[in-house]
């Protein structure tokens, strides 16, 4: 299976604080635990390659892409948005973590304002477990914690097909944090944690997560957008 990796890596390069976290970026933290894997090819894009690492050949053969996103999303062109999205619809899984809620590809995929209440007080939450029986959740128990980033709802997202996640935080609010759809022939999985200031993404409970949802969403079929002229099958007999 080939895994693509998409990051903006700013903050890392701004921010003393983020760096110290990550020093080669999110999404080397992410590779490391997901190159653990048998058999899995891990790669990586950023906001500044060309065509921001997402080109039509590399996401060809992406199996699963994972997106984070914060202070550039508008950064993001259209023309390579409106491709990832293609091939999620063609049967690519995407698995948009954390603010990529406001993402490009993400709102396109999923029609809607995909807004919410947020505060940065580095505050507990606690991720309940809802499907415990979903592959998703595999190893993990009734909840774990973190101290993060709220966000809190409304969450301005059509309702998922499975909820697998919901947080509570130390200030009072919920939110849904696990979240499921399909789209076209791909599988998309929302996963909330993963603020650039917290370690989160060196979490055991976020890493099993994160790859059990990379498992789940892997492509049953790879089906490309055509509208073919089809032959018919039989004789077709005229009108009388």
């Amino acid at each position: 299976m080939k895994i693509t990796i998409w990051n903006e890596f700013v903050h890392e390069r701004e921010n003393e604080a983020v760096r110290e976290l990550y020093p080669d970026g999110i999404h080397q933290t992410i590779a490391g635990f997901l190159s653990t894997q048998a058999g899995w090819k891990v790669g990586t894009a950023t906001l500044d390659q060309p065509e921001h690492g997402l080109t039509e050949e590399v996401l060809a053969a992406t199996d699963v892409l994972l997106w984070w996103g914060h202070m550039a999303h508008a950064k993001v062109s259209d023309e390579v948005a409106e491709r990832v999205q293609r091939r999620v619809l063609e049967g690519m899984g995407f698995l948009p973590l954390h603010s990529a809620h406001y993402a490009k590809p993400f709102k396109l995929l999923l029609g809607t304002t995909c807004s919410l209440k947020w505060r940065d007080d580095g505050e507990k939450e606690r991720l309940w477990n809802l499907m415990p029986g979903h592959p998703i959740a595999a190893g993990i128990g009734d909840f774990f914690e973190l101290h993060e980033e709220m966000y809190g709802e409304p969450f301005g997202i059509p309702e998922p097909e499975e909820l697998i996640f919901v947080s509570w935080f130390q200030g009072g609010e919920v939110f849904r944090s696990g979240c499921t759809w399909r789209r076209g022939h791909g599988k998309i999985f929302y996963f909330r944690p993963g603020h650039e200031t917290f370690p989160s993404f060196h979490d055991d409970n976020v890493q099993r997560v994160i790859t059990n949802g990379v498992k789940w969403a892997q492509p049953t079929v790879n089906i490309l957008d055509d509208c073919p002229h089809a032959d018919p099958l039989e004789p077709i007999a005229p009108a009388s």
